[in-house]
């Protein structure tokens, strides 16, 4: 564990929200996985699983599932081309 971040804020909060709504937790960090539904398995069979599930999986996850498919980590510019200008022009 000595090589880990802290946590982040939304994970901090993400902590909080799993006291009450462990699986909306598991989603928002990894979004439709199997770890969301092992959760809700658990929390079907009582609150406290759910809890130690939801908290275990924000501490062993760092990034959130969302990350990659955010626009600004999605999308590439086109690289830029110089114009030449037309053949017999003078600029």
């Amino acid at each position: 564990m000595a090589g880990r971040p802290p946590s982040s804020t939304s994970d901090v909060l993400l902590y909080f929200i799993a006291l009450f709504l462990p699986p909306v937790s598991v989603f928002l960090k990894r979004g439709c996985a199997a770890d969301f539904w092992i959760n809700i398995c658990l929390s079907i069979l009582g609150w406290l699983p759910g809890v130690i599930h939801a908290w275990w999986t924000i501490s062993k996850y760092t990034t959130p599932a969302l990350s990659a498919t955010t626009p600004a980590a999605a999308y590439h510019p086109p690289p830029l081309v110089a114009k030449t200008p037309p053949p017999g022009r003078v600029v």
